[in-house]
C-alpha cells in the first residue's frame, strides 16, 4: 500500500506535475513526472491518481484507485526521492489486469522520470 507521507494531497502540486512535468501516455494510464527541487520536502516519491468519471461508475473508480496505489507503493525504490508523480487512469484500466497495470506503470514512470531528469 501507499503510505500517507507518500501522496499528493494539494491541488497546486498535482497542477504543478501535470503542466510543468514530463508526460509519457500508456494504454491504460498516463503517468507525468517532475522533479522537485525545494529543499523542504525530505522523504522519498509522492505519488497522486486522478481517476475520472471516463473510467466507470464510482465503485469502479475506486477499485481502480485502490489496485493502483497498491502498485505505486511498490515501485517506492524504483523511483527517485525527489519525483513528484501523478498517475491518470484511462478507462481501459478498469478491465486490465494487475499485470498489465503494473507493466504500464513501471515503464511510464520510468520514461517521464528519465524525461523529467533530462529536462531540468
Amino acid at each position: 500500500m501507499l503510505p500517507r507521507s507518500h501522496r499528493l494531497h494539494r491541488s497546486a502540486d498535482f497542477a504543478t506535475v501535470v503542466r510543468k512535468g514530463a508526460r509519457k501516455g500508456r494504454r491504460t494510464m498516463v503517468v507525468h513526472a517532475h522533479v522537485d527541487s525545494s529543499d523542504v520536502r525530505v522523504g522519498g516519491p509522492r505519488f497522486g491518481l486522478v481517476v475520472s468519471k471516463a473510467v466507470g461508475d464510482s465503485v469502479t473508480r475506486h477499485r481502480v484507485s485502490r489496485r493502483l496505489r497498491h502498485i505505486a507503493g511498490g515501485l517506492l525504490d524504483e523511483a527517485g526521492d525527489d519525483l513528484l508523480v501523478v498517475i491518470r487512469a484511462n478507462p481501459a484500466s478498469a478491465g486490465a489486469s494487475h499485470d498489465d497495470l503494473v507493466r504500464d506503470m513501471r515503464a511510464g514512470l520510468a520514461a517521464a522520470a528519465a524525461r523529467a531528469r533530462g529536462s531540468s
